[in-house]
């Protein structure tokens, strides 16, 4: 089938607690090379036709992303990346 792919992320003048938390983990671990962390989403969105990106950014618009604080991207998934 078809997929657009949405990448929803937070501002970068937006907070990223999750990210933080993430980031201060990592030494813990002994990744000690990583100066900043940030959290977003992927969601797929799969037609029954051809995909239509304009259709995808409507939703994107209107349902997936917080405009206020949050950028996203769209593309077309590249047909070897699988999903579980």
């Amino acid at each position: 089938m078809p997929r657009v792919v949405v990448d929803v992320m937070l501002k970068p003048e937006i907070l990223d607690p999750q990210g933080q938390a993430v980031a201060n983990a990592l030494p813990r671990l002994g990744v000690t090379d990583v100066s900043s962390v940030r959290i977003g989403r992927r969601i797929e969105i799969e037609f029954s036709g051809q995909p239509d990106l304009d259709r995808a950014r409507e939703i994107a618009d209107k349902l997936l992303a917080n405009p206020v604080i949050e950028d996203y991207s769209i593309r077309l998934a590249d047909p070897e990346e699988s999903t579980p």
